[in-house]
């Protein structure tokens, strides 16, 4: 019911989560920024399809924040840009800017070590996507 309210817009679902105690997490992303009143628009929307009287529950609505993993293609090109942090399948991890992002591969080019050093520039990797286990966001205080 969520996808189909979203569906056509820049907002999309990234994750529901039913914890203890009934408690709904729906998380949305957009192709700009989410909103608080997206949210909350979506939060009435859920609310409007949900029957308190059959089960009491409790629902969270919130953007996907940068400790949630990316999930959609969608993601990486928004994050164009941005730095990152890629898990892949085989246990290694590259930290980066995230360069491009296609259907078969992202492209990342790596962190330095030192800023100062006179290296030539850093290459960048090219990831396949069904090599990578994870890839989230990570801040950086430069």
């Amino acid at each position: 019911m969520t996808e189909e309210h979203l569906a056509g817009g820049s907002l999309f679902l990234i994750d529901v989560m039913i914890k203890p105690g009934n408690i709904i997490l729906v998380f949305i992303d957009s192709d700009q920024e989410v909103k608080i009143s997206d949210c909350a628009d979506l939060s009435r929307y859920i609310e409007s399809r949900l029957s308190r009287e059959v089960e009491d529950y409790e629902l969270r609505v919130s953007s996907a924040g940068i400790d949630h993993p990316y999930r959609y293609l969608r993601q990486y090109r928004k994050n164009i840009g941005r730095k990152v942090q890629v898990q892949m399948k085989d246990g290694t991890a590259v930290k980066g800017t995230l360069i491009a992002a296609g259907e078969e591969l992202i492209e990342v080019r790596p962190l330095r070590k030192k800023v100062n050093r006179k290296d030539p520039e850093v290459a960048t990797l090219q990831l396949p996507m069904d090599q990578i286990k994870e890839t989230r966001g990570i801040v950086t205080f430069d």
